[in-house]
């Protein structure tokens, strides 16, 4: 997979073996954002970002991946129970295309079904209440998408970056 940077030059976007890897559990009004070890075996829950215009959304991902130094972008795909693709996915897909293009770096897609709702059991067996919970859910999110990642013996399985 090839993308193009800013200027439309291609940049190569092989996935790298090694260095920090950002992972994302986008939403239309907020962003779940995680961050992996430099070996990519541990991820972290980093950051909840509740969106606020594009311009803004660039400025503040390219900060966090410029500061922990990212290599690559994991990005967790809404599919269907089915594993079709719908709208959601479609847009995941969009904005993970534009992140990796802005940032320079490659992307690879993670299906994120179940994500959210172990997210959410984990913090209800944590006895947190509703609102420090929403405080946490997105981020947890997006550590649960990037740790399965990580785990994987096969991280081109479906569903497949295009």
């Amino acid at each position: 997979m090839t993308n193009t940077s800013e200027n439309g030059q291609p940049f190569e976007a092989e996935f790298p073996a090694e260095g920090r890897l950002l992972g994302l559990d986008y939403g239309t009004k907020r962003v779940g954002i995680a961050i992996s070890t430099f070996e990519q075996n541990i991820a972290s829950p980093l950051d909840n970002y509740n969106r606020l215009s594009l311009p803004q959304d660039q400025k503040h991902l390219l900060s966090i991946i410029t500061e922990y130094r990212c290599k690559g972008l994991v990005v967790g795909l809404p599919v269907h129970m089915s594993g079709d693709e719908g709208q959601k996915a479609k847009e995941a897909r969009q904005f993970g295309n534009w992140v990796s293009q802005f940032a320079e770096i490659p992307v690879r897609y993670w299906d994120e079904r179940y994500s959210s709702a172990t997210a959410e059991e984990i913090l209800v067996n944590l006895n947190m209440s509703r609102n420090k919970r929403k405080a946490y859910l997105d981020k947890l999110a997006a550590q649960i998408i990037l740790q399965s990642f990580l785990d994987s013996p096969n991280r081109n399985q479906i569903p497949e970056s295009f």
